[in-house]
């Protein structure tokens, strides 16, 4: 992240939020990009005095939903058989346990398994392309896609950018006892949401019915 950070600081602020709406729209039709490291490095550099938070949330909800949606017509037009050569081909991001997992998900959430998706990074990837594959219908897709991409965006940007303000104050007020608390927070509940969603991905696999077989 610190070097997402450090290579965002030497632009400017639009050619900032261009590059935090393009990173999250590939990233969002199915190119795997750390979307969401350049969107917390953008947001970290608006809390020291460049750029502002509610522009790079913008650029990044702009960004995943067009690209959610070019995702989306990617998958329909190529369906189940393009994410499997795409996973032969990339079986780290997009192999068939990936695509299984989503699959599975998917079947457990229905539609609103893009709007979760945004917060999961496998389904971030996956999610446009794999409702288009499975010919969700695009006005349901749609208003899930927006509102997780806009709550996603503004609330990462905007509370990534109030936790850097308050730490830019506390290493003025030298409150390093303050601040270690506030990293402790941070680290935590990161920790905290990255295991709840493994399990909530784990649990879809669990309840997944086994497949059954003919008797000989």
């Amino acid at each position: 992240m610190e070097h997402a950070q450090e290579w965002l600081s030497a632009f400017p602020p639009l050619v900032i939020y261009l590059l935090v709406g393009l990173v999250i729209g590939a990233e969002s039709m199915g190119i795997p990009l750390p979307g969401e490291i350049t969107l917390i490095s953008a947001a970290l550099l608006t809390a020291s005095g460049t750029g502002d938070p509610w522009l790079v949330g913008l650029a990044a909800a702009v960004g995943a939903i067009v690209g959610d949606s070019l995702g989306y017509a990617i998958g329909r037009r190529g369906g189940r058989p393009l994410l499997e050569r795409v996973g032969r081909r990339f079986p780290k991001h997009f192999g068939p346990a990936h695509l299984a997992k989503a699959e599975q998900m998917f079947g457990r959430w229905g539609v609103w398994a893009v709007f979760f998706g945004r917060f999961i990074a496998l389904l971030r990837i996956l999610a446009g392309p794999l409702a288009g594959a499975l010919r969700v219908p695009y006005g349901r897709f749609l208003v899930a896609n927006a509102s997780g991409g806009i709550v996603w965006a503004f609330g990462t940007a905007l509370l990534v950018y109030h936790l850097g303000a308050v730490v830019e104050r506390w290493m003025k007020g030298l409150s390093w006892v303050g601040l270690a608390v506030a990293v402790l927070i941070g680290v935590g509940t990161t920790l905290w949401l990255k295991r709840r969603a493994r399990k909530a991905m784990a649990d879809v696999v669990e309840t997944e019915p086994e497949p059954q077989t003919a008797d000989a």
